[in-house]
């Protein structure tokens, strides 16, 4: 029987995560009015490690010194943090980044598919492809279709996304090898690791000392690397051991839902139908997925 389950601790974990992870897209937006996309992503890597070396350092943790810890955190640091933040960060150059949420939100489904193969304790079932489908339609009514008008055009910035989830899939599975050490530490080790990766690619290929960067610049790649990535790690290796690779990989259909649910009580957006709709598309697929439904109909 699979022990990886979703209890109400792991779900207000999950969705916390989402309204974390949801401010990125607005950060990036704002951090590339004055660097590009791989200062960006090096800035954010880099903050973040400092923050979480301070925080173990706090903790009394130590980090790892032998070949295969550091093995595993610079594989993690590749698929989990410099490709795909590259990928998503270089794909908002050329697509909003309403599409690129939506875009993203694949990753469920690239997740599903690649734990079947991958794991030996998340199967693929006609109900977590179910939910995953549902939740992915959701995901679409809620951005709107206004989103989708201009589907035909910036390819390559659409297969940025891509490739970017389809990395968070790997990094989901792989990343429950890192389960021996605290998730602090896990989570310094990778960013170090994707840190050392970026900095040659930001000094060939940008000029960052060059930028005269605004205030707002600078503070939302703080703000990214300090809530959306330092944070934000420390809920996710928490969640993934908890919950496992699939149920995690779900934080990225409720990234959008809680951008509605920000701008509706921030700033006084209106709750239109369609949202209601992706609403309830998103509560049903998360319940197809959770079995608890399935669950409830065996008893009745």
């Amino acid at each position: 029987m699979n022990s990886l389950v979703m209890g109400p601790r792991e779900w207000a974990m999950l969705v916390l995560l989402s309204v974390i992870w949801g401010g990125s897209f607005f950060f990036n937006e704002v951090a590339l009015t004055a660097f590009g996309p791989f200062s960006v992503v090096f800035g954010r890597v880099s903050l973040a490690a400092v923050a979480l070396l301070v925080y173990i350092r706090i903790r009394g943790y130590s980090l790892p010194t032998g070949r295969r810890a550091w093995g595993i955190f610079i594989i993690i640091g590749a698929i989990s943090n410099a490709i795909p933040f590259s990928l998503i960060v270089w794909g908002q150059t050329h697509i909003t980044g309403g599409l690129a949420s939506i875009l993203n939100a694949t990753t469920p489904l690239f997740t599903v598919v690649l734990a079947h193969f991958l794991t030996t304790d998340e199967r693929m079932t006609p109900a977590k492809i179910a939910g995953i489908a549902l939740g992915i339609c959701g995901v679409a009514v809620l951005i709107g279709p206004g989103a989708l008008e201009n589907i035909g055009g910036q390819v390559l910035g659409k297969l940025a996304i891509l490739g970017a989830t389809i990395s968070y899939g790997l990094a989901i599975i792989f990343g429950r090898r890192m389960n021996e050490y605290p998730a602090s530490v896990s989570a310094t080790g990778m960013l170090i690791a994707a840190s050392v990766m970026m900095l040659p690619v930001m000094l060939i290929f940008e000029s960052p000392m060059q930028a005269t960067p605004e205030p707002v610049a600078i503070g939302a790649i703080i703000g990214i690397a300090v809530v959306c990535t330092a944070a934000a790690y420390l809920l996710y290796f928490d969640i993934l051991a908890k919950a496992g690779a699939t149920n995690l990989s779900l934080v990225t259909i409720l990234v959008p839902f809680s951008a509605l649910i920000l701008g509706v009580t921030i700033l006084d957006e209106p709750f239109t139908t369609g949202a209601m709709a992706g609403l309830a598309l998103i509560l049903a697929g998360l319940a197809c997925v959770d079995g608890r439904i399935f669950k409830l109909g065996r008893k009745g």
